[in-house]
């Protein structure tokens, strides 16, 4: 995680870059259990908002607090109990799963579409379909901070946070606050809960 991924901007120009890193922050800790250096930069991440009392500072500062309260190793077992194991997870990660209740469904299939339509596609090498909330918030990363205006633009950002995140997402997160397992990741859930609801806020208003 970069110094500056962070989702408090100090300049009004900053926005975009900080919704561009707070996506990509979400999908370092949910594509794996974050590498040690990931986990240390997040321990001394600032905590508080230029104006005090946004809807972001609560939960960003729930997430910091935990990742300080935790070593590695607890995250590292927290995240492989909730995502990993034999057979399906404690908690699924897939929008097919909350979409359809099947994985690798109609969901899938559609979203694979738009990421060629995008000029998108799963690196070689990875295993996970599409639809892993990793991976879209990737894409809502690259739609945001991306450098080709036909593709990277809000229009594009708004119909794939529509179609593929914010339908879904919020259920997600009530799945992993009522985990019992779930510390560090059930603040996470939280930041994420406030942070679909801006950006879904914030795209009504655009």
């Amino acid at each position: 995680m970069a110094e500056s991924a962070l989702p408090f901007p100090t300049r009004a120009f900053d926005e975009e870059t900080a919704r561009a890193e707070l996506y990509g922050l979400l999908a370092a800790l949910l594509a794996a259990p974050p590498a040690d250096e990931l986990l240390a930069r997040l321990r001394v991440a600032v905590t508080e908002a230029p104006a005090r009392g946004g809807f972001l500072e609560a939960p960003w500062q729930a997430l910091v607090a935990q990742a300080r309260a935790q070593s590695a190793e607890q995250v590292r077992d927290e995240y492989e109990a909730l995502f990993g194991g034999v057979g399906k997870p404690e908690v699924v990660l897939y929008a097919s799963h909350y979409l359809s209740g099947f994985l690798n469904d109609k969901p899938l299939a559609a979203l694979r579409g738009e990421l060629a339509a995008l000029g998108l596609a799963r690196a070689e090498g990875v295993s996970e379909p599409e639809d892993h909330l990793a991976f879209l918030c990737e894409v809502m990363r690259f739609l945001i901070a991306g450098d080709d205006a036909e593709v990277c633009n809000l229009a594009r950002q708004h119909a794939f946070f529509a179609a593929h995140l914010h339908p879904w997402v919020p259920a997600l997160c009530d799945a992993l606050q009522a985990h019992p397992a779930a510390r560090f990741y059930a603040a996470l859930a939280e930041l994420l809960r406030a942070f679909v609801q801006v950006e879904a806020q914030a795209f009504e208003m655009a």
